[in-house]
């Protein structure tokens, strides 16, 4: 990608649009050499599944992802209520020696993972007062990421499809609708399966995207993790140039004006 193509979050400036999560790999091997094909900058992390210096005797996630290379992204993975995100994100803030980029999710239901948007909301105010900046997973809905906004998130991460289904962007209207409307970053957060449904996302004008299952559940984790890679870079400069007007009916290639027979 152009090196002065950059995003913006909470003050910080990242040259890859692709965050990715570090779950599901089967090994901190495969993790990391994923992490490296897909260019990612910034990493998320579960607090609540992941070693990040919590217990000594077992291997520590930042030894092979150290945060003096990589962003890294702190997220409440598994909180369905607003005191254990927001307890979640306060233990990240320690383990990380002050670090106040967090990702926050709080979900509604154990089947679908959708958020529990009035929970996420008021957590979200909690944390924007006590100084966080708050990346916030969310629905599609316009309203409430406009709202999340307004609260003082630093970025809103609305969903393409349920966590860890890989269906693409079932509603790229409303992710547009988001983006046409936001002063602050709007990444899309789960759902993705392929790096089509990357391009997508960037075509639409979203800011980057967070993904974990699409690249660790790849028959070739590594490989697919290059592919999103490409495919990010492919939406955003497709965005950039700005695509053709769709018509209804075919519009010869070459004029038809000035024919030699």
């Amino acid at each position: 990608m152009n090196s002065n193509d950059t995003f913006t979050v909470a003050g910080r400036t990242f040259s890859s649009r692709l965050l990715v999560g570090t779950g599901k790999y089967k090994d901190m091997n495969e993790t990391q050499e994923a992490i490296e094909a897909s260019g990612a900058e910034i990493v998320t992390i579960a607090v609540r599944r992941t070693n990040m210096g919590q217990s000594s005797d077992e291997p520590n996630i930042l030894e092979v992802l150290p945060p003096d290379r990589y962003t890294i992204l702190p997220n409440t993975a598994g909180c369905y209520d607003q005191k254990t995100a927001v307890r979640t994100c306060k233990l990240a803030r320690e383990l990380l020696d002050g670090h106040n980029l967090v990702k926050l999710e709080v979900l509604g239901d154990e089947k679908t993972l959708f958020p529990d948007v009035m929970a996420t909301m008021r957590a979200a105010e909690e944390l924007v007062k006590d100084g966080f900046d708050v990346m916030v997973y969310t629905n599609d809905d316009p309203i409430i990421a406009r709202q999340l906004e307004e609260i003082g998130c630093a970025a809103v991460m609305p969903l393409a499809a349920p966590i860890g289904s890989g269906l693409g962007i079932r509603n790229p209207l409303n992710i547009r609708t988001i983006v046409e409307n936001a002063n602050v970053p709007i990444l899309v957060d789960a759902g993705v399966g392929t790096a089509s449904d990357a391009a997508m996302a960037m075509e639409l004008g979203c800011d980057g995207v967070l993904m974990n299952t699409a690249i660790a559940a790849a028959k070739d984790p590594v490989l697919m993790a290059s592919a999103m890679r490409k495919g990010i870079e492919a939406g955003r400069e497709a965005y950039l140039a700005g695509r053709m007007t769709a018509k209804r009916f075919a519009s010869a290639s070459s004029p038809v004006d000035g024919l030699f027979f």
